[in-house]
């Protein structure tokens, strides 16, 4: 494989810390104190679901998370600082784009009528199946100094 400047696996790290910037940004640009105290992310996507056009996605919102919200706030923020301090470090990193393509998945389906939300989703989730199969992990990474996967 060819390429300029790197290395395809210095590449891939590239993209797999790229991603956890993104997901990092995600968490910064936060209001937490919103989040965690008034709850306006939760109340903010409960209205999207209860307007949501799939039955399953409105029943799953009202059984999973409105009767959680406070839970559900710092599950959300804290999955995603997670998943951006793995993929920077490059710690337990296929866990972490499998865990990334799933709350991208989990985003896109309950996002489904806003098309800016749909773009960033795709593209993420599609870092993370690049970076996964890639193997990622194998450059720049706390995994490949530990010796893991």
């Amino acid at each position: 494989m060819d390429s300029i400047g790197m290395d395809g696996p210095h590449w891939l790290a590239v993209l797999r810390i790229g991603l956890g910037v993104w997901w990092l940004e995600s968490w910064r640009h936060k209001d937490k104190k919103a989040w965690f105290e008034r709850g306006s992310g939760i109340a903010w996507a409960a209205g999207i679901a209860e307007k949501h056009r799939w039955a399953p996605v409105r029943s799953g919102f009202e059984a999973m998370v409105k009767p959680r919200p406070r839970l559900m706030a710092y599950v959300v923020a804290y999955a995603e600082l997670s998943l951006g301090l793995g993929l920077i470090l490059g710690f337990l990193t296929p866990v972490a784009l499998v865990g990334g393509l799933l709350l991208n998945a989990l985003y896109f389906v309950l996002m489904i009528h806003d098309w800016a939300e749909q773009g960033q989703n795709s593209m993420m989730a599609l870092i993370c199946v690049v970076a996964f199969f890639g193997m990622s992990w194998q450059t720049w990474s706390l995994d490949a100094w530990l010796g893991w996967f």
